[in-house]
């Protein structure tokens, strides 16, 4: 038997540190289509932010001096090398690769087919964090081969 309250339905938030809080949500929203849902600000800092794509949701916050960034840091200050990615499900890899070239995403993975389903490519925000995004929806594939 779990603790989960069975009236939760279990939701998985990617978070973020961005050395420029502010910058980072003006760039997702544009490169990648997210919409701030709240900005909380600590003087001129990002203390905490939200941002939704469809029914999906990152937060994200500035890499500041406290306990939780001794934890997770900015790409920006570990050599751009991060430990994990996030990937996100989008309606149209065309359109969605175009509009992140068009706003400088840097293409780490050109947009391609994968041999397990949908189409797919990887990209670098400014400060360094590795974006996924594509077609294959895990959730609805069949896996049953």
């Amino acid at each position: 038997m779990n603790n989960i309250n069975s009236n939760i339905h279990p939701v998985i938030i990617p978070a973020l540190r961005y050395l420029d809080g502010q910058a980072a949500i003006s760039w997702l929203c544009n490169a990648f289509g997210f919409e701030k849902q709240l900005l909380v600000l600590d003087k001129k800092l990002v203390a905490h932010a939200q941002l939704t794509y469809g029914n999906s949701m990152i937060m994200l916050g500035a890499a500041k001096n406290n306990a939780f960034s001794k934890l997770v840091k900015s790409p920006l200050e570990t050599g751009c090398v991060g430990s994990q990615s996030v990937y996100v499900i989008v309606e149209d890899v065309d359109a969605h690769y175009a509009k992140a070239v068009a706003a400088g995403a840097v293409i780490v993975l050109d947009i391609h087919d994968e041999d397990y389903g949908g189409r797919a490519y990887s990209c670098r925000d400014p400060e360094g964090h590795v974006w996924n995004f594509g077609g294959y929806n895990p959730w609805i594939v069949n896996h049953e081969k």
